[in-house]
């Protein structure tokens, strides 16, 4: 697929897929008439990169933890630095954390919707025919 159709099906703006190229996170091949050609596995890879980004992880960091993300995974890293992985712990909490965060807000929401649901079909709308 071209650029445009990754773009369209990951929601990334062209641009963006450019970086990330420039950044060697994805690495389409070329045409014979230089056109990019990314095959179906980057649609997931690229939700996979934007995922990390918007948990905060700095894009060189990404680039080193791409082959783990894999399957099979392979998980082995020669050159994991203290800072790689003292990153990659504080990452790790601050998505527990906002996992946590999220599930609460689910909680309250869903808990909400079940509320106002219940008190819809119990009111006297519900049992009047066309009444609002």
């Amino acid at each position: 697929m071209r650029i445009g159709e990754l773009a369209e099906r990951t929601g990334t703006p062209r641009r963006l897929l450019r970086y990330y190229e420039e950044q060697e996170l994805i690495m389409p091949t070329r045409c014979a008439n230089g056109y990019r050609d990314y095959d179906e596995r980057f649609v997931d890879r690229v939700v996979q990169i934007r995922g990390l980004l918007d948990a905060g992880l700095p894009t060189r960091i990404i680039k080193q933890i791409l082959p783990c993300l894999d399957k099979p995974r392979v998980i082995h890293f020669k050159d994991a630095t203290p800072e790689m992985l003292a990153t990659l712990e504080g990452e790790l909490d601050r998505m527990n954390h906002r996992i946590a965060c999220l599930t609460r807000n689910r909680d309250a929401i869903e808990e909400y919707l079940g509320v106002v649901r219940q008190d819809k079909a119990s009111g006297p709308s519900a049992q009047s025919p066309g009444g609002r």
